[in-house]
């Protein structure tokens, strides 16, 4: 059993896991998101998540991530 002491301090840390795979999956789009902001296009926007499935996924994920590595 942890203390509350040592619980308030865990959870106080930041998420690394869901930090370092969210900035993976950012650089994985980088490029897609370079094209989308200098030419904005519905057929591109939708073709993202059939190009990088697995970094869309992580970043709609994220915020459960971030909630499961905090605690």
């Amino acid at each position: 059993m942890t203390n509350p002491a040592q619980r308030r301090s865990r959870s106080r840390g930041i998420a690394w896991p869901a930090v370092v795979l969210c900035v993976l999956a950012l650089i994985d789009l980088r490029i897609e998101i370079q094209l989308l902001l200098d030419h904005f296009t519905w057929t591109s926007f939708s073709l993202i998540p059939v190009q990088h499935p697995l970094a869309v996924l992580v970043l709609l994920l994220t915020p459960s991530l971030w909630r499961r590595y905090r605690d």
